[in-house]
């Protein structure tokens, strides 16, 4: 009896060294409440200026109606920046704390393929979306900030847990709704960065982190 406890207990811990070899288990869920959040309230700053873009209004002429000017183009993209620099701060600050907590190792070869993983797709969309400026048609950066996300966390899911793959999917098929209700696209990328982040962060947290001794 004893020895066939031995066997299952070497088998956990070989399944244990196979994961930690190819995945990257330290992603924190209170670090995607955070992003949430800030998306939110980066949401809530444009909306302040631009409420007409939140309301359901012609978005798709944005560009020819005089609805944004070049003021508001350059708030709305420092505001974008903003919180993409300080959402993928406080990623990487929640994940180092909690692979210190957990004794793992937080940059070896697995993190390094997450992040390429994770940022091809990501830069791809970024300068997809600056070409989309250039050429006016501001109304589709939204969606496809939504769609370009998506792809880059379902590419990186292989290298981490299983549930920022489903994330990633639910970011595309937001990104294509916004695609499909173009004048209410600010709303969905709302969801997608603010509520979705939130949703699952919180999932994550309680399900992976709650009980970390």
């Amino acid at each position: 009896m004893n020895t066939q406890s031995e066997h299952l207990q070497s088998i956990n811990e070989i399944r244990d060294i196979m994961e930690r070899a190819t995945q990257f288990p330290s992603l924190s869920g209170l670090s995607g409440v955070f992003a949430g959040v800030l998306a939110l309230t980066g949401a809530f700053l444009i909306f302040l200026r631009k409420p007409a873009l939140f309301l359901g209004n012609s978005f798709i002429n944005t560009h020819h109606n005089n609805m944004l000017d070049g003021q508001d183009i350059r708030f709305i993209f420092l505001i974008g920046l903003a919180v993409l620099i300080l959402a993928l701060l406080v990623v990487v600050l929640f994940t180092i704390r909690r692979a210190k907590h957990k004794q793992l190792a937080y940059w070896n070869s697995v993190a390094k393929r997450l992040l390429v993983n994770l940022f091809i797709p990501l830069v791809t969309g970024g300068l997809f979306c600056l070409l989309l400026v250039r050429y006016g048609l501001f109304y589709l950066v939204a969606p496809s900030t939504l769609i370009f996300y998506g792809l880059a966390l379902v590419n990186a899911s292989k290298y981490t847990l299983r549930d920022v793959r489903y994330l990633g999917i639910t970011e595309i098929v937001l990104g294509l709704l916004a695609m499909l209700f173009i004048n209410y696209s600010l709303i969905i990328w709302t969801v997608g960065f603010g509520l979705m982040h939130i949703v699952y962060g919180l999932a994550m947290y309680y399900k992976y982190e709650r009980f970390d001794s």
